[in-house]
Order: structure tokens, then sequence, then C-alpha cells
């Protein structure tokens, strides 16, 4: 794997750099300039993937067009999963990272370092499970380029974790911002998903980085993701924004749950290249049948927002039915529930995505099922083209648990400022809605319940502690032939009151807690016996590779202030709570001096 550090000239650069920066205190607009040349990066980066997805699909609609009935709908998924788990397992050799949920850990759990095989492998496998129409989203992995490239370039110049944690934002807005054209929504996204918080230090670069990313865009990539023309909503629509809010947070909830269950994998019982084969013949079979499904997606959305319905008739194998206007309901009620089951078969049979493009996808034809049912009764006409643009709204919203996003997205890909009113009533009611079932949104509640990390800022802070650093390794081991009278001499020169019984290879047998058997050794007077006699297990060992958090965790429920620790199995040293909470005490004395310095710049 490509490191900078193995590049002399490079780093002689970056030394250079920060002698420079350091001798003049240039740390706040340092890091500006960081984040400038990072939402450069990340934006090229978005667009590069944009353009090579586009040229994919093209490619594979001109193949389908050319076969009856579109039959190459049928093999083409399979082909670019099987493709992209066979560069996974040969050439990137399982080093890749999915999903946002792993950009997450590493800023937890990895002082904010992301490999940087991320960017490339991202490019490769994403373009070639969606550009040959993997029903999933690109979002996920421009994400996890924009972060990588952020992380390593603030490990390039040497930055700390708090700065890599505000360029991996940086790289993230940019991607963001530079895909949909919209700066705002980019900077939110990262602060509402990765970072958990807004202040002003980080900001201010978050903002650069994500209008470097539209400007990227502007001059590479012109042109609006999707347009909307309205003029503006009534209030006679009002409570059928409550109704659509409703559906989206239940939709929501469906989404979530449901991606959860394929995304962990599909025939875990066959090896990966038959799974990716199993799952993209079913896979092509479904899109067959709703071609809609077919890729991000985002094609038939702005039909559907230009009011071109029909578009949804054309390559199904029965689009004379869909001329029956129940029928047609029913065709897009099925595409609500089955672009995440689409989507989730993708990901989960091997392909790179993310479920970000299929919530959007299955936002907007809830609002198109919701607006047209209800104009079927012709009790009032609704404008389809708002419901469509506040469901997608309303479904990122629930899934994300990032309302600002969803509202802000919304509003700037659609140029649709006038439905704010509509687009904060049904985000809200979907947010509290998702809420009720799931505290936390997708990522976290996977992180949560499966590596027991967390959001909070707490935990941020204590997985900064590195255990070795804490470890007593001043100790005196006994084993459990050591007379108590010897052990009773050695307490004549010793202040521990811990000490460990290993056996001859350094495992660990048990220890002695001498508050415990205090009484025991100097009210009796016989003495006679070895320490096996009043050794104890341990309530808890701590390995060597755990983080800070979770020995806290353990030092909190059990309820003690000293753990043995071990490593591969050797016992090397005791952990204190008390030491880790003076660490935790510089830890955070050290977060605070570092944002103080960069708001004073």
């Amino acid at each position: 794997m490509l490191n900078f550090n193995y590049i002399p000239v490079a780093k002689k650069v970056a030394d250079k750099v920060n002698q420079w920066r350091l001798r003049r205190n240039f740390q706040r607009n340092f890091l500006i300039f960081c984040s400038a040349f990072i939402g450069l990066l990340g934006g090229l980066a978005a667009i590069l993937l944009k353009y090579v997805v586009h040229l994919m699909e093209e490619l594979s609609k001109n193949i389908a067009g050319h076969l009856y009935y579109h039959l190459a709908y049928a093999f083409l998924p399979a082909l670019g999963i099987l493709l992209a788990v066979f560069y996974k397992h040969v050439i990137n050799r399982d080093h890749m990272e999915k999903g946002i949920g792993s950009i997450l850990v590493n800023i937890k759990k990895n002082r904010s370092n992301v490999k940087l095989n991320n960017i490339y492998s991202q490019l490769l496998t994403s373009s070639l499970t969606v550009g040959f129409g993997g029903s999933s989203g690109l979002e996920a992995p421009i994400v996890t380029m924009g972060a990588a490239i952020g992380s390593n370039g603030g490990k390039f110049f040497n930055l700390s974790s708090y700065e890599k944690t505000v360029l991996i934002a940086a790289g993230a807005s940019a991607g963001i911002a530079a895909v949909f054209n919209s700066p705002i929504a980019g900077v939110l996204f990262s602060l509402e998903i990765l970072i958990g918080e807004i202040t002003i230090p980080t900001f201010i670069p978050l903002l650069i980085a994500s209008a470097t990313g539209v400007v990227v865009s502007k001059l590479l990539y012109s042109g609006q993701l999707f347009h909307l023309v309205t003029g503006g909503w009534v209030l006679d629509a009002l409570p059928f924004y409550v109704v659509l809010g409703l559906c989206s947070g239940w939709v929501s909830v469906y989404i979530s749950k449901m991606a959860e269950i394929l995304e962990k994998g599909i025939f875990n019982n066959l090896n990966r290249y038959q799974k990716a084969l199993a799952g993209g013949l079913i896979l092509g079979i479904i899109i067959m049948v709703f071609p809609a499904l077919f890729g991000e997606g985002y094609t038939h959305l702005q039909d559907i927002l230009n009011g071109n319905i029909d578009a949804l008739k054309n390559e199904t194998l029965f689009s004379s039915w869909l001329a029956q206007p129940l029928i047609l309901l029913l065709f897009i009620a099925c595409l609500v529930f089955m672009k995440i089951i689409a989507a989730g078969i993708t990901i989960g049979s091997g392909g790179n995505g993310g479920t970000f493009a299929p919530t959007m996808f299955t936002g907007a034809f809830l609002g198109l099922f919701v607006a047209l049912a209800v104009n079927q009764t012709g009790l009032v006409h609704l404008s389809v083209s708002n419901f469509i643009a506040v469901g997608m709204a309303g479904a990122l919203s629930g899934v994300m648990h990032a309302p600002l996003t969803a509202i802000f997205l919304i509003a700037e890909i659609t140029g649709g400022y006038v439905l704010f009113i509509p687009l904060m009533i049904v985000s809200a009611i979907s947010y509290v809605i998702a809420r009720l079932y799931n505290p936390n949104n997708m990522y976290w509640k996977e992180l949560i319940e499966h590596k027991n990390i967390r959001p909070d800022q707490d935990y941020f802070m204590l997985d900064a502690i590195s255990l070795d650093n804490i470890i007593n390794r001043n100790f005196i081991t006994l084993r459990r032939e050591t007379l108590i009278t010897e052990f009773y001499a050695l307490l004549a020169d010793s202040t521990a009151n811990i000490f460990a019984v290993t056996d001859k290879d350094g495992g660990l047998e048990g220890i002695i807690l001498l508050d415990q058997v205090r009484k025991q050794l100097f009210n009796e007077k016989d003495h006679s016996g070895t320490v096996e006699a009043i050794m104890t297990n341990p309530p808890a060992v701590i390995d060597y590779l755990q983080s800070a958090g979770e020995v806290m965790e353990a030092f909190d429920a059990l309820d003690v202030w000293q753990l043995p620790v071990l490593k591969n199995g050797v016992f090397i040293g005791f952990i204190s709570k008390s030491a880790m909470l003076s660490q935790y005490r510089d830890v955070i004395i050290k977060q605070h001096k570092e944002a103080d310095l960069f708001a004073r710049g």
C-alpha cells in the first residue's frame, strides 16, 4: 500500500511546511488552506466517480437495448458485482473499508486514520457495481473517498487527531457538495453524521471545502442533478404533507430494518463468488420486472419530477397494464418497497454502494404515490412534483436522523426553496417517528450494538488514550507454589496492593488483593501454605488491544480500581482506573487547547 513516509522528496517538503507553520504559529489558517486543498481533491474524486459510472451505465443500457425485453438486465448486475468482489479479494486483499460506519469507527477508534487505498478502491468497486446496474448509491463511496483524502492529507502534514477529523469531514463535505451542487447540505451532512456537533472552528473549514467542491463541479460537471419547477405550495395541501410525513417516518423505519438485514449478507453459506453470482442474478430478475431500479435511479427521478410518469412504463414487461390508474399506483407502491430490497441485495452479495440514493428514490416514489392517490379521489389536486421533492427529504431525515441535511439538500438540488415549510414539516414528522423506533441512525445503530462504539464525545476522548502509556509494568509476580511466608516478606519492600500469580510461561492464574487478605495475613498466627490458598480470580481481564472506552466500561460495571492486562495471553501489568482518569483529563485539556489554538489562529 502506498505510504507517504516512503517518498523522500514529499516527506522533506512536508517537514519544511510543518516547520514553517509551527514557527509562525499558523495553525488555523494552515488548516483552512488544507481544507481548500482537500475540497479540491474531494470534489475531483466525486466528479470522476460520477463520470465513470455515467459512461458505464450508458454502455450497459446500450447493451440491454439490443436484446429482447432487455434480457441483459438479468446478468449485467451479477457481472458488476462479481468484478467488484474479484478486485476486493484478489487485488485489494480485503483492505478496503465499506460504508460510512467504517469512517465513524476510524474517527472514534483509530485516531481519524483512514486507509489511503480507499480512494482508488472505492472508485473501482462502486463504479463496477452501480455502472452495471447494481441498485445502490454512490454517496457512501464518495464520502469514504473524501474522508480518505482528508485523513491522509492530515497525516502527510503530521496534524493532530482533531485536525484530521476536521479534514475527514472536509473531504466528505466536498464530495457531497460536488455531486449534488449543494454546499450547505455538504457541510450539514458532515456535521450531523460524521462529527455530531457544530462549532465555529470546524464549521469554517467545512464551508471552504464544500464551496471548493461546488466550484469544481461547476467547472467539470455542469448542470443541476434535478430540476423542479414549482409555483410554491398551498394551504389546502398542508394536511396531506402531514400524511406524507407520517408515511415517510414509517417507511424510514422499514428502510433501516431491511437494509440492516440484507446488508449483513445473503447466501452466507456460499463462498464470496457464489454469493455474488446468486445475488446478482436475483437482482437482475428484479430489475427486469422493475427497470426503474437499475443503478442509482436518478434518471427516473428526474423523469417523474418533470411530470413524465409514462417513463415508468418503458422497458417493463407489462407496460400496457400500467395504463390503468390503480395498477400504476400498485406498481409505484412496489417500487417504494422494492428499491431498498434491491439495494440490500446489491450490497449484501458483495457489491459496493450505499443506501443514500435508494433512500432518496424511495422517498420520491412515496411522495408520488401519495400525490397520485389523492388526485385520483378528485377531492383536491396536489402538485405531484412538490410531493416527490418533499418525500425525498422525509425519507432522508428519517433514515439518517439528519433533518437539516435533508431539508437543505432537497431545497438546493431541486431549487425548491419555496417548499421550505413543507420540507420542514415532513422532515420533522419523519424524524420524530423514526427516532421512536430507532434512537440512533442506521450507521450508529450497527456500531453501538455490534462494536460497542458510541457517538458520545466522552468516548471519542477516551479512545484517544493509549493503554500502553498507562499500564503499570512495575509489578511483583508470584507462583502458585510461593510460600505465604515468602509473600509476607515481600510486602515489607512493596507499596503495591495487588499482585499477580502467573505460571512459568507468564500466563495469569490469579491475583491477590491485599485489602481482601489483610486480616488473614496479619491476624492469623499460622502462615503455613502457599499463595494458592489466598489468590482469587480477577473480576475481569483486559486485553492489550481493547479500547480505552471498553476498559472504562469494565471499571464502571465491576466497581473496581485495578485490573490485569494480557498481551497474547501473557500477563504484562496492571491498569488502574485512577491512571485512566488522569490521562483522560490530559486528553480533555489537549483537545481544548487544540480547538482554542485553531480558533485563535
